[in-house]
């Protein structure tokens, strides 16, 4: 009668391998029938490049060279902490609610109406200084968006028997998004979105703010940026009003400054 095969170090060394193994359990098992269905995701369309791209401080319109009145009235002793430049602030989105964003929204819906809106926007912006720097952000607005974009349809905005002979930025701002294929409410936002920006970036370059500050200031105007943009929407080219006098006032003595950063 044979001995029996006494288990050896190599046999205990497999044996406690193989218990030790780990078992590859399906990822289905774990998650269900989320695992199961495909994951889409949203990527950016190409109105959403186009949008950013517009929005981009690199985008050559020459906006960065105009405050809206801002050093006007900080140079004025009228802005000298940040309570005061929100309250600046706010009254210039009202007033760019009432006086602009009508113009914008005119142009988009009607865009062969282009000359008639441009020509009342000359009369409307009565204050040199403001109409002055209306006209040279819009036309280098469609001059470079016609270069950009290459759009027929950009070209045929000064193709009119009456082109815009002022190029105005408002109603120009309008017609080009129109053309761009932007809808009115992302064009209204972004229109808005720029010139609350502008505003800030005014603030830091004159020292009114730091950058940090600028940025959650701008962060708080979100909602009642929002919300004037909403009321806004829904007025005509009939409403356009003038809500903030003493801002006109201020920027219109911008000319008459010793030293300035900005050219309104």
């Amino acid at each position: 009668m044979s001995a029996e095969r006494q288990p050896n170090l190599s046999d205990r060394h497999t044996e406690n391998a193989a218990a030790h193994e780990p078992v590859l359990i399906p990822i289905s098992e774990i998650l269900g029938e989320a695992a199961a269905t495909p994951q889409t995701h949203r990527l950016p369309t190409a109105n959403d490049w186009l949008l950013w791209q517009l929005a981009d401080s690199a985008f050559p319109t020459g906006g960065f060279a105009h405050s809206a009145g801002l050093e006007a009235a900080w140079q004025h002793g009228e802005i000298r902490n940040r309570n005061e430049l929100a309250s600046f602030i706010d009254a210039s989105l009202n007033q760019f609610g009432h006086a602009s964003i009508p113009f914008m929204a005119a142009a988009h819906k009607q865009s062969g109406k282009l000359p008639e809106f441009d020509d009342l926007c000359h009369v409307f912006l009565s204050n040199h200084v403001a109409n002055r720097a209306s006209r040279l952000q819009g036309q280098a607005l469609l001059a470079s968006a016609r270069r950009i974009f290459h759009s027929p349809a950009l070209d045929q905005l000064q193709s009119f028997p009456d082109s815009p002979s002022h190029g105005h930025l408002a109603p120009i701002f309008g017609a080009v998004t129109a053309a761009l294929g932007v809808s009115l409410e992302p064009a209204a936002s972004l229109f808005l979105f720029i010139h609350l920006r502008g505003l800030f970036a005014g603030a830091v370059r004159l020292g009114i703010v730091g950058p940090m500050e600028a940025q959650s200031l701008q962060h708080e105007f979100s909602q009642p940026a929002r919300d004037i943009l909403d009321r806004s929407l829904r007025l005509s080219i009939d409403d356009i009003a003038q809500t903030a006098p003493l801002q006109e006032i201020w920027q219109g003595a911008q000319d008459r400054l010793y030293s300035r950063l900005f050219q309104s």
